[in-house]
């Protein structure tokens, strides 16, 4: 394996599972631990993980506060948010992903005798208190900044769900279609989400084309329905319709 590709799949491991011990690693990249160690030492000379007693931890990435995030762009989002909430259906049974329009179309939801389950702190926050939705938070690490939950518990909860309809977050859209986000950590979550839906919904303000990130998420092909702004990028969104896809612009 290259030395740059081992890197990655380092940081990849650390990220989703956090402290590591040095033999660990070294049985997971399949070299030696004299190998291991010197893969941590760049690693840490470089910023991107912290040396800790017989082991490691990945640094997250930079990622701006969900207070900020929120705020951002929210003319946008309530449009998409508006749209979406007209998908579902009383007795629907929902998967809201992390994300701040996800919250949004949360707000839409009150009243409703629908399930929502979510690894989205916020989403719970906004609907704890509303007796009419059925509420379902799945476990997991918790990550405080950007207010979700994470990691193998979180995974094995999702696959033993089957919902009606996934509302996807996704801090990017690349123009052939490719959906990404920023955070590794949040990247097995969302594709566990995609395995537990009938019907994929992609929430996606114009904002998002092409957006940021660097993690695939899935492809056009994986996605049921695109619900984006008017001024979206046309040759991406019909790239979702060449991929048969529904486009709601809103």
């Amino acid at each position: 394996m290259l030395r740059e590709n081992r890197h990655e799949q380092l940081l990849r491991v650390l990220r989703e599972e956090g402290v590591l011990p040095i033999r660990e690693i070294a049985r997971r990249l399949q070299v030696s631990e004299a190998t291991a160690r010197r893969d941590l030492t760049d690693l840490s000379e470089a910023g991107r993980l912290t040396r800790v007693y017989g082991g490691a931890v990945a640094r997250e990435p930079s990622e701006r506060p969900f207070a900020e995030e929120e705020v951002d762009d929210l003319d946008a989002k309530n449009a998409v948010a508006r749209r979406a909430a007209a998908l579902i259906e009383d007795g629907d049974v929902v998967l809201l992903d992390i994300g701040t329009t996800t919250l949004q179309l949360a707000r839409l939801l009150h009243g409703r005798k629908i399930t929502v389950v979510t690894s989205n702190l916020a989403v719970y926050e906004e609907l704890r208190d509303d007796e009419a939705p059925e509420l379902v938070l799945l476990g997991g690490r918790v990550r405080r900044n950007y207010r979700s939950v994470v990691g193998h518990m979180t995974e094995t909860a999702l696959h033993a769900l089957y919902t009606d309809r996934l509302f996807l977050g996704t801090s990017g859209v690349l123009p052939d279609g490719r959906v990404l986000d920023t955070t590794d950590v949040e990247v097995p979550v969302k594709r566990a989400m995609l395995a537990a839906a009938r019907q994929v919904v992609l929430l996606a303000t114009a904002k998002k084309f092409p957006g940021t990130g660097t993690a695939r998420i899935c492809g056009p092909d994986d996605i049921d329905v695109l619900i984006t702004n008017e001024a979206s990028d046309p040759a991406t969104v019909a790239g979702f319709r060449e991929a048969d896809a529904e486009v709601l612009q809103v």
